[in-house]
């Protein structure tokens, strides 16, 4: 099940909903785990069971090393469960890479191994693996108690908003929200706005591109103009694709009373590829620093060790989006352009030659993130290059669309736009008291036709999963 889905919005959300609010506070955790095992097991109820067992795993490891602060044991148990929990992550979503790596060695296939079987990847398994990480070591590092409450703690890493991509939550973060938060009909209705945000972000936005990015990824040897095109495609697809699902995740949490990390603070306008990662996936890069970079040493050892550290820490995370090799090189891509930045004091970009340099960068890296295997990357930077002829043959040419073409125009203009425009205003009353005009009827026709136009592209569109659902 989806967010951008017939049967998420018209079925899940009401009743799950209309039960959320009639359970009594003291019993609310219980209905969010409920209904986030209904949300995840509508997938396959299979796997469901894999995260039960890692919440299990991670509920229990916690209580230990709780009882166990003051002694050695503390450390044994935090690395007892962050091993189970890496265990889960590297059987599921890297074995099926190491068995294919190992047999393409011997100059063979998987089957030549005599293995003749593929392990299907759980979704969701690199968001709530990483925040049972956290949980430990946050507990072991003294900077929030293990909890006793296993449904609070379950509902946390079920937490179906955020459950399939994030934003990645940390339970020091929320665990005096599970305590006691504040349900408002404001705080509703600004959840609901900003889910209809984010799924006016993906459905009529990051769907209406994607056809060109995956045209000019699927096209043997794309020309200069199809290369270019699908790039800058997939560039705003990404984004609003990713950003649309963040959005719809906090609003959601909202909804429910909770106030969730932000994820994205517009990227697009970065004059570094630091501060670019200071935008981008924002609990990703927080959690990276946090629990791989500082543990390394961060930038506290010498010059050399610095720059290993941000290349170690950004392969890693280029390692997390996926088992292949096309993530590997694109974190080493960004990793080098840290280190560069950090050695020639250019981290602080600013004008508008920064911010066209980071988004070239940028774009260079989400060629490769989104090619299937390297050869289709060099292909399309060949493309790029202008090594494959500057012209669009006739049968390609036909299957770009005026619509796809459009709503690349106006991704960029949305894009652009971004920094001079603010969420809606929480409070609809003017200093004086008064209820405003624009802070009440403008705002609210906007989102209902927002809203509206996007059911409607919704309605007529085929079923196309969000991108980070695969990592």
């Amino acid at each position: 099940m989806v967010f951008s889905s017939e049967s998420f919005l018209f079925l899940f959300l009401p009743l799950f909903l209309a039960l959320y609010y009639l359970t009594p506070t003291r019993s609310k955790s219980a209905t969010i785990l409920l209904g986030s095992y209904a949300f995840y097991g509508w997938w396959r109820v299979d796997f469901l069971g894999l995260l039960i067992l890692t919440t299990l795993l991670t509920y229990g490891c916690g209580l230990l090393i709780r009882r166990n602060l003051d002694g050695p044991r503390a450390r044994l148990y935090c690395g007892i469960g962050v091993a189970g929990c890496l265990a889960v992550l590297g059987v599921f979503k890297y074995l099926n890479f190491f068995v294919d790596s190992l047999a393409a060695l011997v100059g063979t296939d998987a089957s030549g191994l005599g293995i003749h079987w593929r392990l299907i990847l759980p979704i969701g398994i690199s968001f709530y693996v990483f925040q049972s990480i956290s949980y430990l070591v946050d507990v072991y590092r003294r900077d929030v108690k293990a909890t006793v409450s296993f449904l609070d703690f379950a509902a946390f890493i079920a937490l179906f908003p955020q459950l399939i991509a994030g934003p990645i939550l940390r339970f020091k973060d929320l665990a005096h929200q599970f305590e006691a938060r504040t349900h408002s009909a404001q705080m509703f209705t600004d959840g609901a706005t900003r889910f209809a945000i984010g799924l006016a972000k993906k459905v009529i936005l990051a769907d209406a591109v994607a056809p060109l990015a995956d045209l000019a990824f699927s096209t043997a040897d794309p020309s200069m103009p199809l290369a270019w095109i699908g790039a800058i495609a997939y560039m705003l697809q990404l984004y609003f694709d990713f950003s649309g699902y963040s959005d719809m995740a906090i609003g959601l949490g909202m909804m429910m009373g909770f106030r969730f990390t932000e994820n994205f603070n517009r990227p697009y306008i970065s004059r570094s590829i630091t501060e670019f990662w200071r935008r981008w996936h924002i609990s990703l890069s927080i959690w990276l620093r946090d629990y791989l970079y500082i543990p390394l040493g961060g930038n506290r050892l010498c010059t050399t060790r610095t720059y290993v550290n941000l290349m170690t820490v950004m392969l890693l995370g280029g390692f997390w989006h996926g088992a292949n090799w096309t993530f590997l090189v694109w974190g080493a891509w960004h990793g080098g352009w840290l280190a560069l930045e950090r050695a020639t004091g250019r981290d602080k970009g600013s004008g508008a030659m920064a911010l066209i340099s980071t988004l070239l960068v940028v774009l260079i890296g989400w060629v490769v993130f989104r090619a299937e295997t390297l050869g289709i990357a060099f292909d399309v930077y060949s493309g790029m290059l202008g090594s494959n002829g500057g012209g669009i043959p006739l049968e390609i040419a036909m299957q770009i669309t005026r619509e796809s073409l459009l709503f690349v125009g106006i991704g960029i203009l949305v894009v652009i736009a971004e920094p001079w425009v603010h969420p809606p205003a929480r409070s609809h009353i003017a200093p004086d008291g008064t209820l405003t005009l624009a802070n009440t009827l403008v705002p609210s026709v906007a989102i209902t036709g927002i809203a509206t136009f996007t059911i409607m592209k919704l309605a007529e569109q085929n079923f196309s999963p969000f991108l980070y659902f695969q990592f």
